[in-house]
């Protein structure tokens, strides 16, 4: 049985996840700086693996943006993704100002969309930039 955590993922599951759902990689060492920082986290665990995860950053208060949403491959297509959409919206609701800006970028934008998200064409452009 799946079991919801409402904490950030350990550095190293961080990175395992990241890889076998097909996300960028990102250094160990930035991950241990940057994921106790994070506003907030969910991770769902199967016994002792952790399956999936996602988390919010930014100033908690008027900018947040969802990132790192992953789900093992093996348990993807059972509403993991959604389950976790579920628990950061809730997160969202309960913290965010009304006029908060909530962004993300968006790999599996129909998974977002069911969540009110939309793309930001024409009235602005999303941009990015990788080191």
């Amino acid at each position: 049985m799946y079991q919801v955590l409402e904490d950030v993922v350990s550095a190293n599951d961080f990175i395992r996840l990241r890889q076998i759902s097909g996300l960028s990689p990102r250094p160990l060492e930035g991950a241990i700086k940057a994921l106790p920082r994070s506003l907030y986290g969910v991770q769902i665990k199967l016994a002792d693996q952790t399956v999936g995860m996602g988390r919010v950053v930014g100033d908690g208060a008027l900018n947040f943006e969802i990132v790192d949403i992953a789900v093992d491959p093996e348990h993807q297509g059972k509403g993991l993704g959604r389950l976790i959409m579920q628990h950061i919206m809730a997160y969202l609701d309960r913290e965010a100002f009304e006029g908060a800006y909530i962004t993300l970028m968006a790999d599996v934008p129909e998974l977002y969309e069911k969540f009110g998200f939309k793309f930001s064409r024409p009235a602005s452009e999303g941009m990015y930039i990788v080191k």
